[in-house]
């Protein structure tokens, strides 16, 4: 990042159309701002960024990009195929391997990028673009140097320098980019018998776990049906821009019912095929690679030989900086593009460790829960237990005494009576235990006395609720009041009305006598 941010000053705003017609030619005719393309290094190798076509992680393609190589030797030989040549010779009938030399490539990322015949050359015209450009002959070669200098320090774009000579190719990877810096990649662990391999697929993860049967029985067509093999989903996880890493291992069983795993480079260089690789491009995937671990050599020769365009100085001192050497290694970052893929990962990993976090943080709460009522449970049976100590000390109790009935009282048993009455009298002596007692007891008493005085004193009621209460207490007064003086007013009219009835019937009684 220092060296990103130091890069900063050589980096002005791009300069306008009128700049490029001050050396006669027409617009565009230096390449702008870049007329080549890169693309984004693999999520899962030790490169950074390459040119166009292929990145070239796993050996074949070349590899001019800023990177480690196309890979740790060549491979040759003939391709295997299934069924009779994809294994290693150990007996087993699907993956036996015809005669072939071939070298772990792993991804391509150790050899020496491949040279021109005339890298002197291409050195000396780069020199000249930036110091020295005789296309114009006058003043204006000068502008065009600097304008050349300011070109190789973004990383792109064409050096003009001489009207019978091409343009240098200004790319990323050229040591006078300033955008560079160097950041650290865990090291894989997983052997090459264990036979795991990666396939990035273009699509969602919840869409690859919803169809995760269907993609293995999709796999299993491409390594040719064979029904001694076997798919097997080691795990998924999530990349950015809507990608899931899957990673796969094969089991063959052999007849006398034995299996092994078919080792990850044997599995890798099937996938690399040309039909296979169709094959699962169709199924979405876009990029496959092996999961082994690095030997000691290709790490000592990683680490001896510095990347294109990096400073020597800067590798060694990104080596001396490594936190975990034994986890760790340097990898080269190229371009903004690079650094954005890194931080969406970075991104992507926070996010999938605190999802992790939040699964433990609610484990820890469920035990928390689980932990309350184990205690409330040991609380609980630690009580039974003692009241069923003591129900059984009684039943002891009755039991001797009826065994012992009738019988006269023994000496060890006098002996015990007797030290029972001493303790007894220790107990009730008034200057010695149960004087304590007492004196503790009352202390407790008055404790608790004066406390319930001090919490009656600090009891007080705030004047605004007071008020509030008083008026509540008031509105239910006046409510009985009116009550009372309705049901009073319906006694008497009910007196009216039992007194005029009782006055119409005296007086029919009279005429019908």
């Amino acid at each position: 990042m220092g060296l990103i941010r130091r890069a900063s000053s050589f980096c002005p705003t791009p300069p306008p159309l009128c700049f490029l017609k001050l050396f006669g030619a027409k617009t565009g005719g230096f390449g702008g701002f870049g007329t080549t393309s890169t693309t984004a290094g693999s999520a899962f190798s030790f490169s950074a960024p390459t040119n166009t076509g292929t990145t070239g992680l796993f050996g074949g393609t070349q590899n001019k990009g800023f990177g480690f190589g196309t890979g740790f030797g060549t491979t040759t030989g003939t391709s295997t195929g299934l069924g009779t040549g994809l294994g290693t010779g150990l007996g087993f009938g699907g993956f036996n391997t015809q005669q072939q030399q071939q070298q772990t490539t792993l991804g391509g990322l150790f050899s020496q990028p491949a040279q021109a015949p005339t890298q002197s050359n291409q050195l000396i015209n780069t020199a000249s673009a930036l110091s020295a450009p005789t296309l114009l002959g006058d003043e204006r070669d000068a502008i065009l140097a600097k304008w050349n200098q300011l070109q190789a320090f973004w990383g792109t774009g064409k050096g003009y320098f001489n009207n019978n000579i091409p343009p240098v190719e200004f790319t990323q990877e050229n040591p006078f980019c300033r955008f560079k810096a160097v950041g650290y990649s865990c090291m894989p662990s997983n052997k090459d018998e264990d036979g795991l391999v990666v396939l990035v697929f273009n699509k969602k993860e919840t869409e690859i776990r919803s169809q995760q049967q269907q993609l293995v029985e999709s796999l299993h067509k491409v390594l040719g049906g064979n029904q001694t093999l076997t798919v097997n989903v080691e795990g998924t996880k999530t990349l950015p821009d809507d990608q899931t890493e899957v990673v796969i291992y094969v089991v063959e069983r052999s007849p006398n019912g034995t299996s092994r795993r078919v080792p990850a480079t044997t599995l890798y260089a099937h996938f690399e095929q040309a039909n296979i690789k169709t094959q699962l491009q169709q199924l979405g995937v876009t990029l496959s690679m092996t999961r082994t671990e690095l030997s000691p050599a290709q790490i000592k020769q990683l680490l001896q030989n510095p990347p294109a365009g990096v400073d020597p100085i800067i590798w060694e001192q990104a080596k001396v900086d490594n936190p975990d050497s034994e986890k760790l290694i340097p990898v080269p970052m190229v371009g903004f593009k690079e650094l954005l893929r890194r931080l969406k990962v970075q991104d992507q990993m926070t996010k999938q460790h605190q999802t992790r976090l939040d699964i433990i943080s609610e484990d820890i709460s469920e035990l928390q829960k689980n932990q309350t009522t184990s205690v409330a449970k040991i609380a609980q049976y630690k009580r039974k237990l003692m009241d069923l100590s003591h129900r059984t000390l009684q039943v002891l109790i009755k039991q001797e005494i009826q065994r012992k009935s009738g019988y006269a009282i023994q000496a060890d048993e006098e002996q015990l009576r007797v030290q029972l009455d001493t303790i007894q009298g220790e107990l009730n002596a008034p200057t010695q235990f149960k004087g304590r007692l007492n004196e503790l007891m009352s202390q407790i008493r008055m404790q608790n006395h004066f406390g319930a005085v001090r919490s009656e004193e600090r009891y007080y009621i705030d004047a605004d609720l007071l008020r509030e209460i008083k008026q509540h207490l008031k509105q239910q007064q006046e409510g009985l009041s009116h009550l009372i003086s309705i049901i009073k007013d319906d006694l008497e009219d009910i007196k009216l009305v039992e007194h005029g009835l009782n006055e119409t019937i005296h007086i029919r009684g009279g005429v019908f006598s």
